[in-house]
């Protein structure tokens, strides 16, 4: 499967002290620990001033992969691309 784009929803993301990486997302009532932290990208220069910079993490949960976005401009987690498990059903 692949992941799907949902419209940005925010999202609340417990991080590392040392390292910034997310370690558990918040999302409709319900905390998900994070398992792995697949892929990082820096989209520093993508962005013009008013808007900022924005770091995207792709990262597993136990029920769901997850692509959250992290404005560091407004220090916003967003939710923007999910794949659930099969485990959901």
């Amino acid at each position: 499967m692949a992941m799907i784009r949902v419209e940005p929803t925010t999202v609340q993301v417990r991080t590392g002290w040392l390292d910034g990486r997310p370690r558990e997302v918040t999302w409709r009532d319900e905390t998900l620990p994070i398992t792995r932290v697949s892929a990082i990208r820096h989209e520093a220069a993508a962005y013009s001033v008013i808007t900022g910079p924005r770091t995207v993490f792709e990262v597993t949960t136990p029920r769901a992969r997850l692509s959250l976005s992290f404005r560091h401009r407004s220090r916003r987690w967003t939710l923007e691309a999910m794949e659930e498990t099969d485990t959901l059903s």
